[in-house]
């Protein structure tokens, strides 16, 4: 065991070390103890930089929602429309491929005031900058932000999880079919109904 100094920890590194450890063995894997081992430090030695494995999953979720939102940003710069909506899912679902344990870290429930300086609000900012050209405001807007949100994370669940390994047609055709679909309804957004409206 060498001391945490000498290891080079400092929060930073606990941190990306965790994201990594998180695709490796899965979000629910990461644990303080588990890092220790990664550094090869003692577990207590730790505890100048995290209070314990939740205060560690929770820093990891806020590092993996921040990476993903700047993904986002970058890939709708210049985009609207129809364009812009493929590009996020785009980013959702590349990102969720290639860093899984943080994708689900990005999942995971704050308490409001961490969420509220957290990148979350960002994501939800992108989602509504993509319905700008879909000319949809107020309450429509905020049910069209939650059902891109669950299509593009039921989808992704579902085929991080093996769920399409062995079917026909292939994935990528569902997800471009399902991109055009939700394209389609967003473009032609049903009107609340009395009941709902009143």
């Amino acid at each position: 065991m060498v001391s945490v100094a000498r290891a080079g920890v400092t929060p930073e590194r606990l941190v990306l070390a965790g994201a990594e450890l998180a695709d490796e063995v899965g979000f629910e894997g990461v644990t303080v103890s588990a890092l220790a081992r990664r550094f090869d430090v003692k577990v207590p030695s730790l505890y100048s930089h995290v209070r314990n494995s939740r205060d560690l999953k929770t820093r990891i979720t806020l590092y993996a929602l921040a990476e993903l939102a700047d993904r986002s940003a970058v890939a709708l710069a210049g985009r609207a429309g129809r364009d812009a909506l493929i590009a996020l899912g785009t980013v959702y679902r590349d990102y969720a491929r290639e860093h899984p344990g943080r994708y689900a870290a990005a999942r995971l429930r704050l308490d409001p005031e961490t969420a509220a300086s957290s990148a979350g609000p960002r994501h939800a900012q992108l989602m509504r900058a993509i319905l700008l050209d879909y000319r949809l405001a107020g309450a429509d807007q905020v049910h069209a932000v939650r059902l891109i949100g669950s299509t593009f994370h039921g989808y992704i669940s579902l085929e991080l999880a093996g769920g399409f390994d062995h079917s026909e047609p292939d994935p990528q055709e569902s997800w471009e079919r399902i991109m055009d679909a939700l394209d389609a309804l967003l473009r032609d957004w049903p009107a609340a109904s009395p009941e709902v409206a009143s």
